[in-house]
């Protein structure tokens, strides 16, 4: 070791890279500023019967908590969030029945009314 060797600067260690941060899901965002969340994850199908299947659904504690607000009861979160779904579903079958109803009028009933006077009524 020379004279000067201990006032020469020292080599810097290579900057460590820093650990890129975690993307947060919709979900983490959503629960930090505490905003109901609700997402259906998959869809699976039986392949023998296409009209059966199944949804996976993940949701926070605000999502429950604004199911509860708006009358929802059950023993556990589970409960609460499928009767939420199962009216989603009710309404969708609903107004698809309603549209379908609109464009598809039905023959007139084979009953006739005929007012004959007195407040009476003639059915036929």
């Amino acid at each position: 070791m020379g004279l000067f060797d201990k006032f020469r600067k020292k080599p810097e260690p290579a900057p460590k890279a820093e650990p890129k941060a975690k993307k947060k899901t919709a979900k983490e965002i959503a629960t930090e500023n505490k905003e109901p969340y609700v997402d259906i994850v998959s869809v699976e199908l039986d392949p023998e019967n296409i009209g059966q299947g199944a949804f996976e659904i993940d949701w926070n504690e605000y999502f429950v908590a604004k199911l509860i607000r708006s009358g929802y009861k059950g023993k556990d979160d589970e409960q609460i969030v499928d009767q939420w779904f199962q009216d989603v579903c009710r309404h969708v079958v609903l107004e698809t029945y309603e549209q379908y109803d609109a464009n598809n009028p039905r023959p007139q009933s084979a009953v006739q009314k005929k007012n004959i006077g007195g407040g009476l009524t003639e059915v036929s």
